[in-house]
């Protein structure tokens, strides 16, 4: 008769086994929270973006200064106002000048007086010629007399020509005159907008010498054409076209995008530090930011760009969060992670289109930089904090 294992051996075992699997269970590896994205269709962009912070800048800004230097006399616009094109921005003193200017004027209209008095003698002197001719033809005068009066009608003839030639002489005085009056007068030579004025009624302002820059007397601003000028990296340059669109991020505009289109391309590479080599591009507004939409574009702001120089619609994406080395990928199967290679074609910093090597709605790990996110590893979806 076989032997019965003993109750208290039995219960033993139990116990034993409970505590085994107990261990088991409190030892094992507590699944990874991760998140994850699933691979779907929609817009992927290859893009170009800038390596350092760029600016806003105006298509037209002059920073003027009468080519004269003398005390300010008027000076009828404020900082911030708007003016048209040719409107008054500064005038220097120059009462002498205008005096001068004026005599020239003066001069002009004695000299056509003048004109008008001799050229009306040379007439008169030409037709008594004529006159004279003709009665020498009949006899009635001496050949001596005809000459005599001939000869003072081609004096007056040419003291008519000499008097025209004074009234060009005084034109050219007067634009002489005006040229210099003018030196001391600043217009606009666009419209803008006054964004700095240096100086005061009555100061004395001096012109800058050649080779050391001074102060602007205006600052004047097109506000109408913005654009923004930023570096991008020499080995992006050569893909790079105008006209190709882009879009614009603006610090002082948090959360959106300024749709834009590459305007310039500098033809050379700034080399300001030895590993740092870039080309300068400008990117133009295709509509810059209006007031209703919180506050207007100031030049100057700091920008950032991206130019994009292809893009396909509708195909298979994922984040480029969820990319390791050698395009490979964590996809997420039963609660487990599984690595798998992929064939990717276009890719930016947002999204890289899948070609092989993923399904659409798989779900794939962008928590790449979680302690224990591996191959093999058990995980967790985290839920996202809005």
């Amino acid at each position: 008769m076989p032997l019965r294992p003993s109750r208290p051996l039995i219960l033993a075992v139990l116990v034993a086994a409970l505590l085994f699997a107990g261990f088991k269970l409190m030892t094992r590896p507590k699944p990874v929270p991760v998140l994850v994205a699933a691979a779907a269709p929609g817009r992927v962009e290859t893009t170009v973006a800038n390596t350092r912070a760029g600016s806003v800048a105006a298509c037209k800004r002059a920073k003027l200064a009468p080519p004269a230097g003398g005390r300010i006399a008027r000076l009828p616009v404020k900082k911030g106002q708007r003016v048209q094109a040719g409107e008054l921005l500064l005038e220097l003193w120059n009462d002498d000048l205008a005096a001068r200017e004026q005599l020239a004027r003066e001069q002009l209209g004695t000299a056509r007086a003048r004109v008008n008095e001799v050229c009306q003698l040379a007439r008169a002197s030409a037709s008594e010629a004529h006159q004279a001719r003709q009665l020498r033809d009949k006899g009635f005068i001496s050949e001596e007399r005809v000459v005599r009066i001939e000869a003072q009608a081609a004096s007056g003839q040419a003291s008519c020509d000499s008097t025209r030639a004074q009234i060009k002489e005084a034109e050219a005085r007067i634009a002489a005159a005006h040229a210099d009056t003018q030196r001391t007068v600043l217009r606009a030579p666009f419209a803008g907008i006054v964004a700095e004025i240096n100086g005061e009624l009555g100061e004395y302002l001096t012109p800058s010498p050649p080779g050391i820059p001074t102060l602007p007397a205006v600052d004047l601003i097109d506000d109408s054409c913005l654009y923004v000028t930023a570096p991008i990296d020499e080995v992006d340059a050569a893909s790079l076209q105008n006209a190709m669109p882009g879009r614009i991020t603006l610090d002082a505009y948090r959360g959106k995008h300024f749709p834009g289109h590459l305007r310039r391309i500098a033809p050379y590479v700034l080399a300001l530090e030895k590993q740092a080599r870039t080309v300068e591009v400008e990117v133009e507004f295709d509509q810059p930011p209006r007031s209703e939409d919180g506050g207007k574009l100031l030049v100057g702001y700091s920008a950032d760009i991206e130019v994009v120089v292809e893009a396909r619609e509708n195909v298979l994406r994922i984040p480029t969060s969820a990319l390791m080395p050698g395009n490979r990928v964590l996809v997420l199967k039963n609660g487990r992670l599984e690595e798998r290679k992929l064939e990717i074609g276009l890719s930016n910093w947002e999204y890289t289109e899948v070609k092989t090597g993923l399904a659409q709605d798989e779900q794939v790990v962008t928590s790449l930089d979680r302690e224990g996110v591996k191959a093999g590893a058990s995980v967790v979806v985290e839920t996202k904090k809005q």
